[in-house]
């Protein structure tokens, strides 16, 4: 039986203690939970198809073959999250001024959408060394 060692992924991923980003500077809050970081983290195995709903040939592929789309998460608040992570993974800094407002609009500040970008950059630069 395997073991994932979450641990391990918090600490890689963790927003940085000397980050003085902006929205930091004004008092928002910058932390996430730690099932908003695991959110964060499997979402970088997500590709960008899992942000679109299945087209009509998709999901008649679906059915023919039985291959299951991935299906939005529950909680509108972590779907959000989850949305704007993927971009994150794949654009870098460059997310839709719409991703950002539909993330803001789900109750996170702007102060964690620069957590979540910093980590993702610092994680990216790492796994391209």
């Amino acid at each position: 039986m395997g073991y994932l060692d979450l641990n391990a992924a918090y600490a890689q991923a963790a927003p940085l203690d000397a980050f003085t980003g902006h929205a930091a500077a004004r008092g928002e809050v910058a932390e996430f939970s730690p099932l908003e970081w695991t959110t964060i983290l499997f979402s970088r195995r997500d590709g960008l198809s899992s942000l679109s709903a299945p087209g009509r040939l998709s999901r008649l592929m679906s059915r023919l073959f039985g291959l299951e789309h991935k299906p939005q998460l529950a909680d509108t608040r972590l779907e959000a999250l989850r949305r704007f992570a993927v971009l994150a993974w794949h654009s870098g800094y460059n997310v839709a001024k719409s991703e950002l407002l539909a993330f803001k609009a789900a109750g996170y500040s702007t102060a964690q959408a620069e957590t979540l970008l910093a980590s993702v950059a610092i994680a990216r630069t790492d796994r391209a060394r």
